[in-house]
């Protein structure tokens, strides 16, 4: 099973958007306040407990506690800010993203499979 990394610094996730030019990512804004962010956590780790896509790493951002590094993920790849909002992305270039209850197993499956 896959799991997500948690990103909390400025720091991590420069790195992970470097890296993006190697390998493709995917980050889960997710607010722990949010009865509807609370459902699509719940259908991201249902993909991941999967078969995910193993070409693709996986992150959380939790948009309350780490504000600043929500804030740069929409500045960095230029999409307004939803929670919860994912977003799929490579070469620091957003591929797809989608928000509220958009965010469904079947949704992300069948854009990274």
């Amino acid at each position: 099973m896959s799991a997500w990394k948690e990103l909390t610094t400025l720091e991590q996730w420069q790195q992970v958007l470097d890296h993006s030019a190697e390998k493709p990512a995917v980050v889960l804004k997710h607010s722990t306040t949010c009865p509807v962010s609370a459902s699509a956590l719940d259908e991201y780790e249902e993909y991941l407990a999967g078969k995910p896509n193993g070409d693709v790493d996986y992150y959380l951002v939790k948009v309350i506690e780490s504000r600043p590094v929500s804030n740069q993920i929409a500045d960095d790849l230029q999409i307004k800010h939803a929670s919860p909002q994912i977003l799929y992305f490579k070469n620091k270039e957003s591929i797809w993203n989608s928000s509220h209850w958009s965010v469904t197993t079947k949704h992300i499956t069948a854009v990274l499979d």
